[in-house]
């Protein structure tokens, strides 16, 4: 099996299918550590339709869907900043059954290669301490944490990576 990498539309079957996974995971992940109980499931719908994904579109963003034997398995996005100097890496996921097999870093580095494309020269992102597996990710792929870039009130690790 091989992995494939390539952009895709925000609001394409793969793309919809791999934001609610991903906002399942980790809304369920914080509210089982801070209230012992999943996500209300009207919460959660409303949750996943608010957040489009319409800013990861091309030109001011991306949004890349990794496939593993053809089948959709992850994603990573990110959006430019209004100076289009840095970019935002967001939605980087894989499927459960998916992880282990290199499939985060190669989603991550495609969207630093296409963010760099666009004229980014640095990515920025950030995550929660409950989401150790990302923090590692990103550690192991050259990102350093820095201060906070943005006021979300669930990030608590910023992280940045020069792009070259």
């Amino acid at each position: 099996m091989t992995w494939t990498v390539a952009p895709e539309p925000a609001d394409s079957p793969a793309a919809l299918a791999l934001w609610r996974a991903y906002y399942t995971e980790v809304s369920d992940r914080w509210y089982l550590l801070h209230e012992g109980r999943r996500t209300d499931p009207d919460e959660l719908e409303r949750e996943i339709a608010a957040a489009s994904g319409a800013g990861l579109t091309p030109p001011r963003g991306l949004l890349l869907v990794a496939r593993y034997g053809g089948e959709p398995a992850g994603s990573a996005g990110f959006r430019l900043s209004p100076d289009g100097t840095a970019a935002e890496l967001t939605r980087v996921f894989l499927y459960e059954g998916m992880r282990g097999r290199g499939g985060a870093a190669l989603l991550v580095r495609a969207a630093e290669e296409a963010a760099r494309a666009r004229g980014a020269r640095r990515m920025i992102l950030d995550t929660r301490s409950d989401l150790v597996e990302a923090r590692a990710l990103y550690a192991r792929l050259g990102y350093a944490e820095t201060e906070p870039h943005n006021d979300d009130p669930y990030a608590e690790h910023w992280f940045a990576k020069q792009l070259g």
